[in-house]
């Protein structure tokens, strides 16, 4: 199977983390599932992924102390295979695992993905467990030395049979369930936050062993790479084994973060196809942080939120909104309706920044096959300010002088042969050019 067509386009879809961290239930997973059927569907919005540590028991019931509770009980098979936790995934009793969430999910035409950290159950390698259809256990897979510095669940794996026969045995049984995305945590960067000050791909076998799975197991799953920033360096790597590769840390609602990400989108804008996409994070819109305490509604203010989606639309990143889809307004739910807006993720455009400062940024994306080109002017101080650029630098005739802005749909001329826009504070301007 060819990885890079199990995601021809940049996957959209929904993610819990963002509003329920640890606490999400069936239910809720359910609740979110059915509105996306009924009210993004239809716009590109397919994937319904449970995040991080649904295997674990009373997770978030101390959360006042930890976000993760430390080597806290798991729900786990006799392959040293992670399960659901039946109080909070009913319909996982008896052996059934995701299974019938997932036929759940797929019944409304959606597709089902689930988080994962990187190895092989602490838990399993201190009691010698099994491993599916090979004769070594769970210790003789694990590596003490390799773990999580912030997550307390795991032992990375080691490169040899073991760590490999249990990959397969993984993702042979995430397939059985119908699991359509996998979102891999702490593989892409694995020390993003750790002691030595920098960066490390020391994991980087585990991405190749996982790639290998999920290739035996039979079924196209989407391969998603967490938590970034992603190394440079190791593109090729990304792109050869992996769907999607975070090239950030968490992403919240916060403007100093939203405003790094243009530096980072410069650094991988030549690295977007088809089955390889550069991930700039969830979508922190509309409420948002309920399962870390405190229930908001996201800290953007509407330019920062048209500025963050015409950013991940003209660059081409994954989409995955972060909010408690039950509770979107209808300001929030144009964003993600945009139809125009949203076709930017097309891989095939040809897409670049054209400039950048600490207070502007241009993109510009255009689509190969009827040259039909777009404009982003963006804002990035924090007073309202007039943004230019020459047509010469998009590489636009003199005669492409009609601007239709694709999120308020009013039509404009170009000045003195630029595009311009008075914007306010981190706010921004989309335009499609025309004759």
């Amino acid at each position: 199977m060819n990885k890079n067509t199990f995601a021809p386009l940049p996957p959209m879809g929904w993610n819990s983390y963002d509003y329920y961290d640890t606490t999400v239930t069936e239910a809720d997973v359910r609740a979110n599932a059915a509105f996306m059927a009924e009210h993004l569907k239809k716009y590109g919005w397919e994937y319904i992924v449970v995040d991080i540590e649904w295997y674990a028991h009373k997770a978030g019931s101390m959360r006042d102390q930890f976000q993760y509770i430390p080597f806290a009980p798991v729900e786990m098979d006799e392959y040293s295979r992670l399960l659901p936790d039946p109080e909070r995934f009913p319909s996982s009793v008896g052996g059934a695992g995701f299974a019938p969430l997932a036929e759940y999910i797929h019944s409304l035409g959606l597709k089902f993905g689930i988080h994962i950290m990187r190895g092989i159950p602490r838990a399993a390698a201190h009691n010698h467990t099994a491993i599916k259809n090979c004769p070594l256990t769970a210790d003789l897979a694990a590596d003490p030395s390799s773990i999580c510095l912030w997550n307390p669940d795991m032992y990375g794996l080691r490169n040899n049979e073991a760590g490999q026969a249990y990959y397969d045995s993984l993702m042979e049984l995430y397939a059985s369930w119908g699991v359509d995305f996998v979102k891999c945590d702490d593989i892409c960067n694995t020390n993003n936050q750790n002691r030595y000050g920098e960066g490390s791909y020391a994991a980087c076998y585990e991405i190749e062993m996982l790639a290998k799975a999920i290739q035996k197991c039979g079924r196209p799953i989407v391969l998603s790479l967490s938590p970034g920033p992603a190394l440079i360096d190791k593109a090729w790597h990304y792109e050869k084994y992996a769907n999607m590769w975070r090239i950030t840390d968490d992403f919240w609602d916060n403007w100093t973060l939203l405003k790094n990400m243009f530096r980072r989108c410069e650094l991988w804008q030549n690295h977007v196809s088809a089955g390889c996409y550069p991930d700039c994070d969830m979508l922190p819109l509309s409420k948002v942080g309920k399962g870390f305490g405190e229930e908001r509604t996201t800290n953007f203010t509407h330019e920062e939120q048209r500025t963050m989606m015409t950013l991940w639309c003209i660059f081409g990143s994954p989409l995955m909104l972060g909010a408690e889809m039950t509770k979107l307004d209808d300001w929030t739910l144009s964003l993600l309706t945009n139809e125009e807006v949203l076709s930017l993720c097309t891989p095939e455009r040809q897409r670049r920044q054209v400039l950048r400062s600490d207070e502007e940024a241009v993109w510009v994306s255009r689509d190969p096959a009827d040259g039909k080109t777009c404009a982003a002017l963006f804002n990035l101080s924090d007073d309202t300010k007039t943004i230019s650029v020459p047509l010469t630098e998009l590489e636009l005739s003199q005669d492409a002088c009609r601007l239709r802005d694709l999120w308020d749909g009013k039509i404009s001329r170009c000045t003195n042969d630029c595009i311009q826009a008075e914007l306010p504070p981190h706010g921004c301007a989309l335009y499609a050019i025309e004759a």
